[in-house]
């Protein structure tokens, strides 16, 4: 009995760990082949929401999975986010035009949002303490070895094959994560009443959702100024707002508010907010510049964002362990003052730019 146990467990872990790769490589990937896709579907000017589309519903489906996951069990929801994933992504191979990519690429994102909460779960369903300290820790490690080696894959895919095995590539890796999953993981219920915080999900859709429309369509379909977009800034305050409210009434609220009373957790959270702009802002339009304006290839643009990977899980491995000795405010003001000078040396890219001063 104890070894079926033991060998449930081990086929789970491993079907995690593929899981958590490929959903984690899957961004990097994306980000590399982006200019090959735009250069074959075309709208330059929707590039953006490629990777929108995806953080969006992603990030709108984190809360709902983890209660989901709580009412009808841990298995059921993680196989239907990876089937959603799989067949997203073969529909994201199938597109014919950016507007389709842009729709499917947006239900790939509902997948991995459940992907994503569903892994530290079931983690912690598994392990307590050190163990489940570990274990996290290596899931953290893969996120970053993905974040490393998804530019070079992605690169070498739309070289060698063609843009849209970047997405069909996730369905044999899927169909296998999915099997050890099935096969590992128990359908663990909550047997007391969970309550969703619905009017905590709308509100924050509309606030996120009216915002980002906003950003995207003003200065370049409608002017900053017209109705269009002073609605769409009305209707995200709106949102936000109502969204504060609601949150703070919620039995069971996605955000609990009285969190940002701690100075620390606020703080922490605005600092990741624009590292988190800074990050996906390099990984989305640094490959687009290298190949549009200088010229290299997409294996090459892979190539000058592996430094970039690298030096963030080094540097956060060396601040984890330096976060004892020196706190967390030096560490803090030390790494935005790095980004902030890396952020103004991207400003000065141009045409004559060489691999060897855009990767360093």
């Amino acid at each position: 009995m104890e070894n079926q146990k033991n060998s449930k467990r081990t086929l789970l872990l491993i079907g995690l760990i593929i899981a958590m790769f490929f959903s984690a490589l899957d961004g990097t990937i994306v980000g590399t082949a982006m200019p090959r896709i735009v250069g074959d579907l075309g709208g330059l000017s929707m590039m953006t929401w490629l990777t929108t589309a995806y953080l969006l519903t992603s990030t709108t489906v984190v809360p709902i999975a983890g209660k989901l996951a709580d009412l009808v069990g841990r298995r059921v929801i993680y196989v239907t986010g990876l089937i959603i994933f799989m067949v997203a992504s073969a529909l994201c191979g199938m597109a014919n035009n950016m507007t389709e990519l842009i729709l499917f690429r947006a239900l790939q994102g509902i997948g991995g949002g459940v992907m994503m909460p569903m892994a530290m779960i079931v983690i912690g369903d598994l392990f307590t303490g050190k163990a489940r300290a570990k274990f996290q820790g290596v899931f953290g490690g893969i996120y970053g070895l993905a974040s490393v080696i998804g530019p070079q894959i992605g690169g070498w895919i739309v070289d060698s094959l063609n843009w849209k095995w970047v997405f069909y590539i996730n369905l044999p890796v899927g169909i296998l994560a999915t099997v050890f999953i099935a096969l590992g993981l128990q359908g663990k219920k909550q047997t007391g009443p969970v309550k969703f915080d619905v009017a905590g999900m709308l509100t924050m859709v509309i606030g996120v959702v009216s915002l980002l429309l906003a950003l995207s369509f003003g200065g370049k379909d409608y002017d900053w100024n017209s109705w269009q977009i002073i609605s769409l800034f009305t209707l995200a305050v709106v949102g936000v707002i109502s969204f504060i409210i609601v949150e703070t009434k919620a039995k069971e609220p996605i955000l609990p508010m009285y969190l940002f009373k701690n100075r620390t957790f606020t703080l922490l959270n605005i600092i990741g907010f624009f590292m988190s702009i800074g990050m996906f802002g390099a990984i989305t339009f640094v490959p687009f510049f290298m190949q549009g304006i200088v010229g290299v290839s997409a294996s090459e643009s892979g190539t000058i964002m592996t430094p970039m990977m690298i030096s963030m899980i080094v540097t956060s491995i060396i601040g984890g362990q330096l976060v004892y000795k020196v706190g967390i405010k030096p560490q803090i003001v030390t790494g935005m003052l790095i980004m902030a000078g890396g952020f103004f040396l991207l400003t000065t890219l141009d045409l004559h730019t060489s691999k060897l001063v855009a990767t360093s």
